[in-house]
């Protein structure tokens, strides 16, 4: 989906390059009946939610999604999956019963906000996604977290300062904090776990 937010073209590249076809589209019709979906971003949570509405495109990811359509968020479209943010005001998609809080890191920790660089998430349930064995490193670049009610949407989490959600998951929805697009090899091997999902 194009937003207008952040470099889409290096995702559509990755994908392209595992052998997968991807259409980059802000028609509502056209994401209502995509075999798979990906949601990108980069910025803001509230400019994130007001580009979706703009284009038509809320209602229409919130249709594909309820039609079992496999959807990924990457970042920000990570977050946009959830109830809503501290760092604004607007409603996110709702469809991982989560919020995103801003790091509050421990007294005396030598980490910074935001966190930016490579880190190998811990997975704490199976998933389609990323596994064990693969030992993945991804890249972070990120100020704010989910915090989800129900943790079994939690699928891996990282460590900055303390533990939060890296990937997480409901249904055939899909949410990762990092960048797959920037990760190498081991973005590469998520794509294409992900292309290989069917619809419901």
């Amino acid at each position: 989906m194009d937003l207008g937010l952040g470099n889409v073209g290096s995702v559509l590249n990755m994908v392209r390059r595992i052998g997968g076809t991807a259409r980059l589209s802000h028609d509502p019709d056209a994401v209502r009946t995509a075999p798979r979906l990906l949601l990108p971003g980069v910025g803001a949570f509230d400019h994130g939610v007001h580009a979706l509405r703009q284009r038509g495109l809320f209602d229409a990811v919130l249709d594909a999604a309820r039609a079992g359509t496999p959807l990924l968020g990457l970042c920000l479209g990570m977050q946009l999956l959830t109830r809503r943010s501290e760092e604004g005001v607007e409603e996110g998609l709702g469809l991982i019963d989560a919020e995103c809080r801003r790091f509050t890191l421990p007294p005396g920790s030598a980490a910074r906000v935001p966190h930016v660089g490579w880190n190998e998430p811990t997975i704490v349930r199976e998933n389609p996604l990323i596994a064990a064995a693969d030992a993945a490193r991804f890249y972070f670049t990120h100020s704010y977290h989910l915090v989800c009610r129900n943790q079994e949407d939690v699928l891996a989490t990282a460590h900055y300062g303390y533990a939060f959600p890296a990937v997480v998951g409901a249904g055939r929805v899909f949410g990762v904090q990092f960048h797959p697009e920037k990760s190498h090899r081991f973005g590469m091997t998520l794509f294409r776990r992900f292309l290989d999902l069917a619809a419901a």
